[in-house]
C-alpha cells in the first residue's frame, strides 16, 4: 500500500509572499499604503479603501483562538492519519483572522480566547505552514 501525500499550498501571484515568509519562519501580511488595514488573504486592492498600493510587513504571530472544530472524519484519505484533528481560526492581534490548527494542546483543552502564538511546520524542502500553539509566558 502506498501513503498519499498531503496537498500543498499553492501561492498565488498574490500570496507567494506570504509563504516566501513562512517558508522562512515568519508571518507577513499586506497593509494598505493609504489607509493602512492589514488584510487577508492578500488581494490586489484593499476592500477598505481599494488602493492598489501595499507593502508586506512583519506581524507578531500572537493572537487569540476566534472559534475551533474538531474533524472526526477527514475530507481527504491524506489526512485520515490525524483524525481528531482541529481546524482553528485563529484572531491576529493585528486584526486579520486566519485559519490554521492548533498544536501542542489537546482538543478538549481550546477554548475561545485561548492566547496563541505563531509556530511554522516544515512540509518538504520549499514549504512550511503556520500554526499555533498556546502562548507561553514571556
Amino acid at each position: 500500500m502506498f501513503a498519499i501525500e498531503k496537498p500543498l499550498p499553492r501561492p498565488s501571484e498574490d500570496s507567494a509572499p506570504f509563504w516566501e515568509a513562512v517558508g522562512k519562519g515568519e508571518l507577513r501580511m499586506q497593509r494598505c499604503a493609504d489607509c493602512g488595514h492589514i488584510r487577508f488573504p492578500p488581494a490586489a486592492l484593499c476592500a477598505r479603501c481599494l488602493s492598489a498600493r501595499c507593502e508586506w510587513i512583519a506581524l507578531s504571530g500572537r493572537g487569540a483562538v476566534y472559534s475551533w472544530i474538531v474533524v472526526d472524519q477527514s475530507q481527504h484519505p491524506a489526512f485520515n492519519v490525524d483524525v481528531p484533528y482541529n481546524v482553528t481560526i485563529v484572531q491576529l492581534d493585528e486584526g486579520p483572522r486566519l485559519h490554521t490548527n492548533l498544536v501542542e494542546c489537546p482538543n478538549d483543552r481550546i477554548h475561545i480566547g485561548m492566547p496563541v502564538e505563531a509556530v511554522f511546520e516544515k512540509i518538504g524542502d520549499d514549504a512550511a505552514l503556520v500554526k499555533f500553539r498556546p502562548r507561553r509566558s514571556p
